[in-house]
């Protein structure tokens, strides 16, 4: 099993081509590839209510299969569990489960699982070195299908190959110069899974990160439902939350009432968001 560590960054409309020509990343060409995911889980949602996910990637040379676990996440930075092993095609390999990630996935659900939704995005990927640490950087376009529905994929993964965590607070803090960004709490997968069942959030937050973990997943919902109640329920959360930057976020949140979520963030809020995070944490 490998630890993945990762930052996860909701970009707004003007963030990708932003992204591209920030002077971090302009002078890297970046390696591109098309991916293609099914994800899988049982007709009860088992693996969803464990927050795991499970899926087939068809990627230029071949079939991966991987499973993550929960791990633990705040505000953004997510540290999880992962298995990765190729197959051979578009059949989901129960015996790897088993032999690669035992007891991971009960028996009784290893025999009920299906598919349930898909992504299809194209990522951009660079290699950055930050202090001591290197971060592949992946820029992730495309959508997400669940029966009928679909949502867009745009995110940024700022993901640790070595070095300190600390790191992919310091290069996303590079990036927030000129590119609207902000801390995404919610994975392809939970995506995936709201889309195909509704999004539930948190009903309770009693200190400072849970108010700021409720805030993005609130956001999360707003970008992919447009429904204004998230908006004000995110808005709720950064007042409780406190400190002058979440105030201003708060009050933006307010006053876009005309506002599509893809549009809303712009490169202006992105330092906000970061001074945000770290009073949260504080």
């Amino acid at each position: 099993m490998a630890q993945e560590i990762e930052l996860k960054l909701a970009l707004g409309a003007s963030g990708p081509n932003a992204l591209r020509q920030h002077p971090r990343l302009a002078h890297h060409n970046p390696q591109r590839e098309w991916l293609a995911n099914t994800y899988y889980d049982t007709p009860e949602r088992a693996l969803e209510r464990a927050r795991i996910a499970l899926r087939i990637r068809r990627t230029p040379d071949g079939y991966l299969q991987t499973l993550k676990t929960a791990g633990s996440g705040q505000g953004g930075l997510h540290a999880r569990g992962e298995w990765e092993w190729p197959i051979d095609g578009e059949e989901l390999d129960v015996d790897g489960i088993r032999q690669q990630a035992p007891n991971t996935i009960d028996e009784e659900d290893l025999a009920r699982l299906a598919p349930r939704f898909t992504t299809d995005f194209t990522r951009e990927r660079w290699d950055v070195i930050e202090a001591d640490a290197t971060i592949e950087v992946a820029l992730d376009i495309g959508t997400i299908h669940a029966g009928d529905q679909q949502v867009p994929i745009r995110e940024l993964e700022l993901e640790l190959k070595t070095g300190s965590a600390d790191t992919l607070w310091q290069l996303a803090a590079s990036l927030a110069d000129g590119v609207a960004l902000r801390p995404a709490n919610a994975s392809k997968a939970q995506r995936g899974a709201a889309l195909h069942d509704g999004w539930t959030l948190p009903d309770n937050a009693a200190d400072a990160q849970s108010h700021w973990n409720a805030a993005l997943e609130a956001l999360d919902a707003w970008q992919d439902t447009g429904n204004t109640d998230y908006r004000h329920r995110a808005g709720s959360q950064l007042e409780a939350l406190g400190g002058s930057a979440a105030q201003r976020l708060a009050s933006a949140l307010r006053d876009a009432d005309d506002a599509r979520p893809d549009t809303w963030l712009t490169p202006e809020m992105s330092r906000d968001w970061l001074a945000a995070w770290h009073y949260a944490i504080a």
